[in-house]
């Protein structure tokens, strides 16, 4: 009897996993039957796409002709970020790579400048070093074609220029050059081209400094770190800053490079948003420059990163900032990629600076209105008058100096310094924005080249440069070409464009470090600058 029940036993042991896999089949059959015949409610709930992914579907299986649903998703996906602040933005793949590339502190080229002349590419500087310059390649050649493909005419554009230039470091870029009416076949292996965030870094005396940062890139944080240890090798004690222009970039650039002028733990700057908890960002380490007077220059293009800093070393009592007010963006973004390649550049958080202030500007009217804010205070006055700068969200911050600031609408200046009130005549303003000014210093340059040869520095040239009077002669002949008659215009603006000319010429021996030291030996802010570091 014993051995029956074992047997039976095992017996049932062997079938019970079939009897179990059979009932749990039963199961799921039986649910899904059940389900099917209920409303969507409750434990038996479907999921179902959004009403936007449902309205896609019904276009693409219904709609009477062929369409690229691509493109309908990408403009739908743009108009839901339009609802959004000014700074949420979609960006397709194509300006993925080119917003990463132009952060990344480097792209991959032959390393040329070049300027569309006349439907024609110049090539206006050859990076020391680069790819161009070990195949030959020099100031004043034309690019005809690119790997067979023509680059002249009236359809072409410098972002098609620069997309046929472009490519991968390695590969090969075939160009056919025109120089002094021959034509050439060279070939450019292509390589990485640096691309540094500091423009220009010089002693404008013995004792003061001055650096442009152009853009927070990946690399600004160690160029600011490099700049500033070389200067101080020269004797720096005292910095201009400047930040004019500069959009911003890298947030932890921004921090970092406030961190060198700052000591102790001191709170830089902070970030805030709905689904975004507070995060407090802190000096970490020994700054390379607390000591010593500090000026930072600024002015409407100046925001996001650059306002991080300003507002930082402002609350701090650390620098004295001087200029115009800044463009007033306190909100901070991060990308988040796409399947398709594309991104959503999203605001998740705002920043304030150490004492509490948003700088963000208002923008509850539509993004057209956000954006005309800035060009309107050239209207109304505020970029030439002190008096002009009322913006305050109403609230008082006190530095531990005990000075008052404001918060809202950007950061303002402890030392305004408006624009020349003395606009330019129509004729001057015509061929500035005609790009005949550009076009006629290039080939100035290109047949007086001997002219800077005595000049050893930018500073020297800067002294005892003066522009002949036949290089102005030869400009008002220039201009006639672009039916601009220059031969009545008031003395004034006849010594601006002089001065604007003589930086130009710099620039083509010296890069952007020579023309910003001969500009700014006649610029009003930098002028500032100087006397309040000198007191």
């Amino acid at each position: 009897m014993r051995n029956r029940n074992f047997i039976m036993k095992k017996k049932y042991e062997v079938w019970l996993p079939l009897l179990f896999s059979l009932v749990l089949i039963a199961g799921m059959f039986v649910g899904y039957r059940f389900s099917r015949s209920q409303p969507n409610t409750g434990f038996f709930t479907t999921t179902k796409g959004s009403s936007l992914q449902e309205a896609l579907d019904i276009i693409r299986l219904k709609y009477v002709d062929s369409l690229k649903i691509d493109t309908l998703q990408s403009n739908a996906i743009r108009e839901m970020m339009n609802e959004l602040d000014p700074h949420s933005v979609y960006l397709p793949p194509v300006d993925v790579k080119e917003t990463q590339e132009d952060l990344s502190g480097k792209f991959q080229g032959i390393g040329v400048e070049f300027n569309l002349i006349r439907d024609t590419v110049n090539i206006t500087y050859v990076i020391n070093g680069g790819p161009s310059e070990k195949a030959g390649l020099q100031i004043g050649d034309q690019i005809i074609k690119v790997d067979g493909q023509p680059l002249t005419g009236k359809d072409m554009t410098t972002t098609t220029i620069r997309n046929l230039i472009r490519g991968e470091s390695g590969t090969k870029a075939n160009l056919d050059i025109l120089r002094e009416g021959k034509t050439l076949p060279i070939e450019v292996i292509r390589g990485s081209i640096p691309t540094p965030s500091i423009v220009a870094s010089y002693m404008v005396d013995t004792t003061i400094g001055y650096i442009k940062l152009d853009k927070f890139t990946s690399t600004s944080y160690r160029e600011f770190m490099e700049k500033t240890e070389a200067l101080k090798k020269q004797g720096m004690a005292s910095l201009i800053f400047g930040l004019r222009g500069n959009g911003g970039g890298y947030m932890d650039q921004a921090i970092d490079i406030a961190d060198e002028f700052l000591d102790g733990d001191k709170l830089v700057v902070y970030t805030q948003g709905t689904n975004s908890p507070k995060k407090e960002y802190r000096c970490k380490r020994p700054g390379i420059f607390e000591k010593g007077k500090v000026t930072v220059l600024v002015d409407e293009l100046s925001a996001s990163a650059s306002e991080i800093v300003a507002g930082a070393l402002q609350d701090w009592d650390r620098a004295t900032i001087i200029g115009r007010r800044t463009f007033g963006k306190g909100l901070v973004q991060e990308m988040f990629p796409l399947s398709d390649g594309a991104a959503l550049k999203l605001t998740v958080s705002r920043y304030y600076t150490p004492l509490g202030r948003s700088i963000q500007r208002p923008y509850d009217k539509g993004r057209k209105v956000y954006m005309d804010e800035v060009w309107n205070r050239f209207a109304n006055g505020e970029a030439y008058f002190a008096d002009s700068n009322k913006v305050s969200n109403g609230k008082q911050y006190k530095t531990p100096t005990g000075r008052i600031l404001y918060g809202g609408g950007g950061i303002m200046p402890d030392i305004f310094v408006g624009l020349d009130t003395s606009k330019y005549s129509r004729e001057i303003h015509k061929i500035f924005f005609s790009g005949s000014f550009n076009d006629f210093v290039f080939h100035y340059y290109l047949d007086n080249k001997s002219i800077l040869a005595p000049y050893k520095t930018p500073a020297e040239y800067a002294k005892d440069f003066e522009p002949s009077t036949s290089m102005w002669s030869q400009f008002v002949v220039w201009a006639k070409r672009d039916t601009v008659n220059l031969s009545g215009v008031p003395a004034l603006d006849k010594q601006r464009v002089e001065d604007r000319m003589e930086a130009a010429l710099a620039r083509f021996k010296w890069r952007d470090n020579g023309f910003y030291q001969v500009l700014n030996a006649k610029d009003p802010a930098v002028l500032k600058a100087i006397e309040v570091l000198t007191k």
